[in-house]
């Protein structure tokens, strides 16, 4: 489509009003050729009429003469019709039977060979014929008629032709009856396509004011039933993305307020101790107990941070950007080498169970370092639930990659021999700041939360069963798996 009005930004105004005049002018001057066509036919027909009305009356005044002969008298009340005006010029030609001259212009064109009738019919009369030619340097309409002859095979030829000045003169005078008004009309059909544009472009414009004149914190649905109805589904997505928009801040609100209110224990813990420290009369054993105080306050203070940080950019990370083949067996076997020191530390039986890293069927697109965050959670979650060092029962953790489980795909379970998560709990451990009840495990709330978020950007699930069902210690089995 040709572009009438040039813009470095798109406008639906300008859009819808190139759609609309474009085609107008484009087919503004196939209408003038037209008309110029159909004002030739118009200016043609009463001048052939004139020329066939003149030829037949020519043909009129051929007699026959003895031995086949024809001849010709042109009386004078007949030539007045043949007379020439100020604008064109009329000439005539008659030929016998024999194509012998008899009055008229001898140069005079004669007719294509295809209109010829040398062997007619007894009586028949032939039809006028109507051409265009050219005589002595100037474009003419002619008119022929081939007569019989009684007596003879042969025909005589009558021809008229008039040049083509009054017919061009009328046809000039027909277009500018019809062209005229229309460089009237077509600026006023500009402005009406312009008014009727801006008029119904008006409904958005109005919305436009409407939500400019919103209050920042109004997210309330917009009003479908005040616009057009073209424009409902695009107020009903700006709802829609209202709503979630009002569900994250609130969710946003939530996740500050129980953040701050988590950090407030391991803070008032650091000025408890210090304050503490600051007594008079302190031993250095109290100073030292109060500085151990400090230093697990302070540890505590920065796992929970870090558990923010990496909750906050799991969520704002949104649909993964950066996707590049990770091979989940080499991911899990790398978080349980690093975990292998907090593992000797709680005296805790940490492994791997599953095939070899390398093969095509482990590896999946994904973030590696989030992927890794998950499995990280996981690995630490369990390994603070595992059983302490003086229970009856060594502690084991173990980490899995399962190829094609039940449902397909692949899935990364971490399973723990510990106390287990009742059912009724089992939604809530996904919760931020949740905790289960009836344990007194450190901890933050926030693992299992990342590891459910990142699952959620890698189209998997996360589920959480016992480890071994009906034992005294049942344990806790997290899988995530991923869709095949």
């Amino acid at each position: 489509m040709v572009k009438i009005f040039q813009r470095t930004q798109r406008s639906l105004f300008g859009e819808i009003l190139d759609w609309m005049l474009t085609p107008l002018l484009l087919l503004w001057p196939i209408s003038l050729a037209l008309t110029w066509l159909v004002a030739q036919n118009l200016a043609n027909k009463p001048f052939d009429r004139a020329l066939v009305y003149n030829v037949q009356a020519l043909a009129q005044l051929i007699q026959t003469a003895p031995q086949g002969r024809v001849r010709f008298n042109l009386p004078q009340p007949a030539s007045e019709l043949l007379r020439a005006d100020d604008s064109d010029m009329v000439y005539y030609q008659v030929l016998g039977t024999r194509g012998e001259f008899l009055s008229g212009e001898r140069d005079l064109p004669a007719p294509p060979r295809a209109d010829a009738n040398p062997d007619p019919e007894p009586g028949a009369a032939d039809e006028p014929h109507l051409r265009d030619a050219e005589f002595r340097g100037l474009p003419v309409r002619v008119a022929h008629l081939w007569v019989p002859v009684e007596g003879s095979p042969a025909q005589a030829l009558v021809q008229v032709a008039e040049t083509r000045e009054k017919r061009s003169v009328l046809a000039a005078e027909i277009i500018k009856g019809v062209m005229l008004p229309q460089f009237a009309i077509l600026p006023l059909a500009v402005l009406l396509v312009w008014l009727a544009l801006v008029r119904g472009i008006q409904p958005l414009s109005e919305l436009e004011s409407r939500i400019r004149a919103r209050r920042p914190d109004d997210l309330s649905p917009l009003d479908e039933g005040a616009v057009p109805q073209e424009v409902g589904p695009l107020v009903g997505s700006v709802n829609d993305l209202l709503t979630r928009l009002k569900e994250s801040i609130a969710t946003q609100k939530r996740f500050l307020a129980d953040a701050a209110h988590q950090l407030k224990t391991p803070l008032a813990g650091l000025r408890m101790q210090a304050d503490l420290a600051q007594r008079q009369g302190a031993s250095e054993d109290d100073l030292k107990q109060s500085l151990q105080q400090i230093g697990h306050a302070s540890v505590r203070a920065t796992h929970t941070v870090n558990q923010l940080l990496a909750l906050a950019r799991a969520e704002a990370s949104g649909t993964l950007q950066a996707q590049q083949p990770c091979d989940m067996a080499q991911i899990t076997i790398d978080v349980v080498r690093e975990a292998v020191p907090q593992a000797l530390e709680r005296a805790v039986d940490l492994g791997y169970d599953g095939p070899e890293p390398g093969a095509p069927h482990l590896v999946r697109p994904g973030n590696p370092v989030l992927l890794k965050e998950m499995v990280r959670n996981l690995v630490e979650n369990a390994l603070h639930y595992a059983p302490t060092a003086g229970s009856a029962e060594p502690s084991v953790v173990t980490a899995r990659v399962r190829v094609a489980p039940p449902g397909g795909g692949i899935a990364i379970e971490v399973e723990d021999n510990g106390p287990g998560i009742p059912a009724a709990e089992r939604e809530h451990v996904f919760q931020p700041f949740y905790r289960v009840l009836g344990n007194d495990v450190d901890g933050t709330g926030l693992g299992l939360p990342i590891v459910r978020e990142i699952a959620r950007q890698h189209d998997a699930e996360v589920s959480v069963a016992d480890a071994r069902p009906g034992r005294q210690r049942p344990g806790a089995r997290f899988t995530v798996r991923f869709a095949g």
